[in-house]
């Protein structure tokens, strides 16, 4: 039975730490197989992320030969010079360690970082704070604004119901019995006045009946508030009999 190779060692040849940073791993063998030179890998490789891992694993060169990473053989640290080139050059888990939190802090690779490693120390990069405060900045005058439109729209929300409670009010003030009967006298005598006619005989107007006078409003203002047949028919009514009460 094939036997995983052990995620994290005391030390690595540069190309075994490249394939745990990429997360290669399972294609380890396959790997190593493909590959004459530490510092000659393929361009290309039937491998998911073989770019990534080439990527890696000249950084960590490079790291080596800027002297931020200290390298030697078999996981001791020797710093020789005619190690790099070679196949049997290694790299402590404890430098990489470090050398990654300084220099790649955004990297937190399981074969390096525990769990709780990863995440207590969640990284955000400059440009990535940056995008996220210009995020809360524009979220903010968003906020400000839409606050901004509420109170107007509140103070605007309480004008109108100051104003439509004033409207019922005065809509729901009943009519004085003093109001009604002057209207209800003015009403009658118009009508005795239409339907009537001069001491010579001739009519004030071309009307005869209430009917008729009813029929001539409902077909000229017929969608008006209280221009019915049956309302017109009550308040004529009632005109009629209050003009003949007063003149009694």
């Amino acid at each position: 039975m094939h036997k995983e190779p052990p995620l994290s060692k005391v030390f690595y040849r540069p190309i075994e730490a490249a394939i745990r940073w990429a997360g290669l791993l399972r294609f380890k063998t396959m790997i190593l197989a493909s590959i004459t030179s530490p510092l000659r890998l393929p361009q290309t490789l039937d491998c998911p992320r073989w770019n990534e891992c080439r990527l890696y694993s000249e950084r960590i060169y490079d790291g080596i030969l800027h002297a931020e990473l200290p390298y030697g053989k078999n996981g001791i640290t020797l710093n020789d010079p005619a190690l790099v080139s070679s196949p049997d050059l290694t790299i402590r888990h404890v430098d990489l360690k470090r050398w990654m939190r300084a220099h790649y802090p955004e990297h937190r690779p399981a074969f390096l970082f525990s769990r709780g490693e990863r995440m207590a120390h969640p990284f955000i990069s400059i440009q990535t704070g940056e995008a996220l405060l210009l995020e809360r900045m524009a979220l903010k005058a968003a906020l400000d604004h839409t606050q901004h439109q509420m109170h107007e729209l509140r103070e605007q929300h309480e004008t109108l119901l100051k104003q439509s409670t004033v409207l019922l009010a005065s809509n729901q003030r009943a009519i004085s019995h003093r109001a009604e009967t002057t209207y209800l006298n003015i009403i009658g005598a118009m009508l005795a006045l239409m339907l009537g006619q001069s001491p010579a005989g001739v009519p004030y107007s071309r009307f005869r009946t209430q009917e008729a006078i009813v029929s001539a409003m409902l077909a000229n203002c017929g969608g008006a508030v209280g221009i019915t047949e049956r309302t017109l028919n009550g308040k004529f009514a009632n005109a009629r009999k209050n003009v003949r009460s007063a003149s009694e």
